[in-house]
């Protein structure tokens, strides 16, 4: 399906890497970006040369061959000087910063994209992240606020379950019943 294809200053990572990386990928499945073309694009089906996708701009179904570059969101990560995060991590801390809102334009001076990213990932990786990356991290950002493609809250609520379940099975473990009589334990205690 995907293979690690190292891009200008971010990685296409796998699937499976991300999940050995025990990273939740989130409500970016299906979504892609294709060089040459703006925008973001639901991907549709696959065909035998290509994949037929749909632009969230204009709802307009297209073919894209194997000969151009398809970028799944959810397997792009940004280089940092200690490891690789998931896109999907990045716009989450965008989203924090602006409070669920916009963000700056990716038509913005390189200083105010190069700010932005020192503010939401301190430790980005200056020389392979160039500021064409950031442009793109932030387009993306806002065409996914645009469309209301940004669904952090869905992912913290299945962790909260996850969590409440865990929590709730711990408190279900049996204590011993008291009898009355002393276990060997007890004795060597007192």
């Amino acid at each position: 399906e995907t293979h690690p294809l190292w891009q200008r200053g971010y990685v296409v990572v796998s699937k499976k890497l991300a999940e050995l990386l025990g990273r939740n990928l989130p409500v970016f499945s299906g979504l892609a970006a294709i060089s040459g073309k703006g925008g973001l694009y639901k991907f549709i089906s696959q065909g035998r040369n290509a994949i037929i996708v749909e632009s969230f701009a204009d709802k307009k179904r297209t073919s894209v061959y194997a000969s151009t570059k398809v970028s799944s969101l959810e397997d792009i990560a940004i280089f940092t000087s200690t490891e690789d995060v998931p896109l999907a991590d990045v716009l989450k801390k965008i989203s924090d910063k602006e409070n669920g809102g916009k963000t700056i334009s990716h038509k913005s001076s390189p200083e105010e994209l190069k700010g932005l990213f020192e503010e939401i990932l301190p430790d980005y990786d200056r020389e392979r992240v160039y500021v064409s990356d950031m442009k793109k991290v932030v387009n993306w950002y806002n065409l996914m606020h645009e469309y209301d493609l940004l669904n952090f809250e869905e992912e913290e609520n299945e962790e909260e379950n996850k969590e409440t379940a865990e929590d709730k099975k711990q408190e279900t473990v049996q204590k011993p019943k008291n009898t009355g009589k002393e276990t060997e334990g007890e004795k060597k205690q007192n």
